[in-house]
C-alpha cells in the first residue's frame, strides 16, 4: 500500500490549491477526485468546469453582444445585423474550461502531485494514519485533507431534469430561450439571468425573501435594483412556490405574492437557491466524521474534524461558498500541516457579482456596522463624475465607503459600478493592514482611472470629495 504525507479528497479550487501547496511545502501529496466533463475526468471542481470559469466567459460573451447591438452607436461605430451563433459561443466556453484544467492537471505534474480519477473514501483508520479508497485503490495518509465541495439545492417541488436546470444546465442551453423563469436572486441567479437576458430571454427572477440583496449594503442593492429592472429584468419577491409542473413545451410555475396566486409559464427554468455540502460516498457516518445538523463538515479553527489527522476546507464546511476563500483555507491547512503558522482573515474576504454593472464589496455593510454598536461615517462617489467611467461609456453605480467615527478605520467599502470587480482588491489589502479612511484618501491613484472613485469616496467621508 502506497503511504502519503497528505491525501486529499476532492479537486477543485479548495482540494487542489491545498494538494498543490503541500506538495510545495516538501510533503508528498496525493489528490482524488471523480468530477468528469465529456466522459474524461476533470480536475478544477464545480468552479472551474461548470461554476465560476464557464460562467464568466457566457457573461463576457454575452456582454459583448449587448455592447455591440446595443451600445455601439454610442461611441459611434455602426453596426447592423448582429447575431448570436450560441453553438460557437458555448465552444468557446467549454475552451477556457479547457484550458484550465488542463492547466491544474499540468501544475499536478510540476509539483509532484499524484492524482487518482474516481471517488475518494474514508475506510479505517490504522497505526500510521488512515486508508483512503483512491478512486478503487487504497493508500494510507499520515494527514486526510477532505474537500468535496458542494452541490445545487433542489427545490422540493422542481427536481432537475427535463426543462429545469441548475447551473451547469443553464450554462448549456441549445437554443436562447424565450421566456427564461429563475427561482432565487442571489449571485447565480443574477449572474445567469444575466446572461440569457442579453442573448434574447425574457426573464422573470423569483425570490422568496422580501428584499433584493439582503447581504449587500442597502444602498448597493437599491441601485442594482433599479439598474437590473432598466435592463428588462422582471423581479417578485417574497414569493411563495405551491407548484412546479412540466411537459413537453415548457414549464409552470404557481406562486403566491402579496396574497394573490399567480401561474408562470416559461421554456426553462433556472433553480438557484443554495447549495447544500456534498458528502455522499465519502464514508463519513463510516468512520464517524462529524457532520452537523445540515450536513456540513464540523471543523475547528485550523480547520481540524472530529477525528485525528482529518482536515476539512471548502464548501462542505460551510461558510462564504465562494472559490477564492476555498483556497485561501487550502493554502492555509497546507501550510499547518507542514509546521507554518497558516491562515485566513475571514473579516475582508471579498464579494463579487458579475453582472453589468457588476457589484463587489469588503467588510461590514453600514447596517452591519451599526447592529455591532459602532458609530460610522460613510462616502460615497459616483462613476458619473469620474473622467475614465465618462470615456469608457458606463458611469452606472458608485463607491461607498463606510468607517468608523471614532477611529477612522475602514469597516466595509461597497460599490456597484465597471470593473468593481478588480478594484475591490486595494480594499481588501488595504483592510489587511487595517488602514483608515484617511489611509486610502491619502493613496496617490492615478488619472484618469476607473480607482479614482474609490480615493473619492474615501474623502467624502470627511466631506472633502474633490469633484463633487
Amino acid at each position: 500500500m502506497d503511504s502519503y504525507d497528505v491525501v486529499v479528497i476532492g479537486g477543485g479550487p479548495a482540494g487542489y490549491v491545498a494538494a498543490i501547496r503541500a506538495a510545495q511545502l516538501g510533503l508528498k501529496t496525493a489528490c482524488v477526485d471523480a468530477f468528469e466533463r465529456g466522459g474524461k475526468a476533470s480536475l478544477g471542481g464545480t468552479c472551474l468546469n461548470v461554476g465560476c470559469i464557464p460562467s464568466k466567459a457566457m457573461l463576457d460573451s454575452s456582454e459583448k453582444f449587448e455592447m455591440i447591438s446595443h451600445e455601439a452607436q454610442e461611441h459611434g461605430i455602426e453596426v447592423t445585423g448582429a447575431s448570436v451563433n450560441l453553438e460557437k459561443m458555448l465552444a468557446r466556453k467549454a475552451g477556457v474550461v479547457d484550458k484550465l484544467t488542463g492547466g491544474i492537471a499540468y501544475l499536478f505534474k510540476k509539483n509532484k502531485v499524484t492524482s487518482f480519477f474516481g471517488l475518494g473514501k474514508l475506510v479505517r483508520q490504522e497505526e500510521g494514519g488512515w486508508v483512503v479508497d483512491a478512486a478503487g485503490t487504497e493508500v494510507l495518509a499520515k494527514n486526510v485533507i477532505v474537500a468535496t465541495g458542494s452541490s445545487p439545492r433542489a427545490l422540493p417541488l422542481a427536481p432537475f431534469g427535463g426543462h429545469i436546470v441548475e447551473n451547469s444546465g443553464a450554462l448549456a442551453f441549445d437554443a436562447v430561450p424565450g421566456k427564461l423563469g429563475v427561482i432565487g436572486a442571489g449571485v447565480i441567479g443574477l449572474e445567469l439571468g444575466s446572461v440569457w437576458r442579453r442573448l434574447g430571454a425574457q426573464v422573470t427572477v423569483l425570490e422568496a425573501l422580501p428584499g433584493f440583496l439582503m447581504a449587500a449594503d442597502a444602498a448597493i442593492g437599491k441601485e442594482a435594483l433599479k439598474q437590473f429592472q432598466k435592463q428588462g429584468l422582471e423581479f417578485h419577491f417574497g414569493v411563495n412556490i405551491s407548484a412546479v409542473t412540466q411537459d413537453d413545451a415548457g414549464v409552470s410555475v404557481t406562486y403566491t405574492e402579496k396574497d394573490q396566486e399567480v401561474t408562470a409559464t416559461f421554456d426553462k427554468l433556472i433553480v438557484s437557491i443554495g447549495r447544500v455540502p456534498h458528502t455522499a460516498g465519502l464514508g463519513a457516518e463510516a468512520v464517524g466524521l462529524g457532520l452537523d445538523a445540515r450536513g456540513f463538515v464540523q471543523v475547528d479553527s485550523h480547520y481540524r474534524t472530529n477525528l485525528p489527522g482529518i482536515y476539512a476546507i471548502g464548501d462542505v464546511i460551510g461558510g462564504a461558498m465562494l472559490a477564492h476563500k476555498a483556497e485561501e483555507e487550502g493554502v492555509a491547512v497546507a501550510e499547518m500541516l507542514a509546521g507554518q503558522a497558516g491562515h485566513v482573515n475571514y473579516d475582508v474576504i471579498p464579494w463579487v457579482i458579475y453582472t453589468s454593472p457588476e457589484i463587489a464589496w469588503a467588510g461590514l455593510t453600514e447596517q452591519g456596522a451599526k447592529d455591532k454598536g459602532l458609530t460610522v461615517k460613510t462616502g460615497q462617489f459616483p462613476f458619473s463624475a469620474n473622467g475614465r467611467a465618462l470615456g469608457h461609456g458606463d458611469p452606472r453605480g458608485f463607491v461607498k465607503v463606510v468607517a468608523d467615527a471614532d477611529t477612522d478605520r475602514l469597516l466595509g467599502v461597497h460599490m456597484i459600478g465597471p470593473n468593481v470587480s478588480e478594484l475591490i482588491g486595494e480594499i481588501v489589502a488595504l483592510m489587511e493592514f487595517g488602514a483608515s479612511s484617511e489611509d486610502l484618501a491619502r493613496t496617490v491613484h492615478a488619472h484618469p482611472t476607473l480607482s479614482e472613485v474609490v480615493k473619492e469616496a474615501a474623502l467624502a467621508a470627511d466631506k472633502r470629495a474633490l469633484h463633487m
